[in-house]
């Protein structure tokens, strides 16, 4: 009970202040979407520069770390679009955003500080290796899927979707957060002091507006029909994913218990907002998405709750 109380709701809490504050007072909607375009654009990718940018390359991107969370992410995926297609008969296009509401958990705005309460800062290194290549990653595999998907597997201008592929994925504040940290690291070369002062002061900014501004965002998604779609991409978001990503890293790849709590806790939580953004992109399975990010995050505080007493 008290990694509930003590780790979780808090990190909830602001989520709900958000929330209340978009509902019940004249924050409205041009206001959440300014804190998130502050938070998602400038001080989140900010966090991921002086993060990434001070780490130590060598020692935190293990190969067991990534291969235990993206083979449980790639797998949840690969259901979730089976199912789409074959249980709910739902269009390919569709069972691509589906699947991609089950591919990308939300790392970044809940996995990165419920870590962090729950370890210490200290514990994040793992988390930060993984965002890394999240983004990155994700939004490559999902644009390739849906050119699949919406030329039925024949791809006429191969060129074409290579552009749209480098467009979607350098045009994300977020990537671009994550490639300049990483160019950064590897010149080798310090942080200048004046520099790190700014970023340390848009960092400690990055996460409370993140949550808050997503509470105020979650406002906007109603759960509406189609329950069998989004309890399947519940499931395999918030218990499949970090269940196959835990089997592997305790007793395949051997992680230590910094990595392994790294790599779980990132998998375990809900998909993020940009799985409906993804949706959103391409006009398909829109309820869908929405309607499973607002109850998987809500959901999550239970399972991220049994993860936390799991977990060494």
């Amino acid at each position: 009970m008290n990694a509930l109380i003590d780790v979780i709701l808090p990190v909830f809490l602001v989520i709900g202040f958000g929330y209340a504050a978009a509902r019940w007072t004249s924050f409205g909607e041009s206001a959440v979407d300014g804190v998130m375009r502050f938070a998602q654009n400038f001080a989140v990718p900010c966090l991921l520069f002086k993060s990434i940018a001070g780490i130590d390359l060598g020692a935190e991107f293990e190969t067991g770390l990534f291969l235990s969370f993206y083979i449980g992410a790639f797998t949840a995926f690969t259901l979730g679009f089976a199912g789409a297609r074959l249980l709910f008969a739902r269009p390919p296009e569709d069972a691509v955003a589906i699947g991609f509401a089950c591919l990308f958990s939300n790392s970044l705005l809940l996995g990165i500080p419920i870590t962090e309460r729950a370890y210490g800062t200290d514990a994040l290194a793992g988390n930060f290796a993984i965002v890394a290549l999240h983004a990155p990653t994700f939004y490559t595999f999902g644009i390739i899927a849906m050119e699949l998907a919406r030329s039925r597997g024949r791809l006429a201008q191969p060129g074409r979707l290579l552009l749209q592929i480098g467009k979607g994925v350098l045009s994300q504040p977020l990537v671009i957060g994550v490639l300049s940290g990483l160019a950064w690291n590897l010149s080798g070369l310090p942080v200048p002091v004046a520099a790190q002062g700014a970023l340390d002061m848009m960092a400690r900014a990055a996460v409370p507006a993140a949550l808050f501004g997503l509470g105020g965002v979650l406002l906007r998604y109603r759960p509406e029909g189609d329950m069998k779609a989004i309890a399947m991409v519940c499931a395999l978001s918030i218990l499949i994913h970090p269940a196959i990503t835990y089997s592997l890293g305790r007793w395949v790849f051997a992680l230590n218990t910094g990595q392994l709590r790294s790599a779980v806790m990132t998998a375990a939580m809900a998909p993020g907002v940009n799985a409906y953004m993804f949706a959103h992109l391409y006009g398909v399975a829109k309820r869908v998405n929405a309607s499973a990010v607002l109850i998987a995050t809500a959901l999550s505080i239970l399972t991220i709750w049994g993860w936390l007493h799991i977990l060494p």
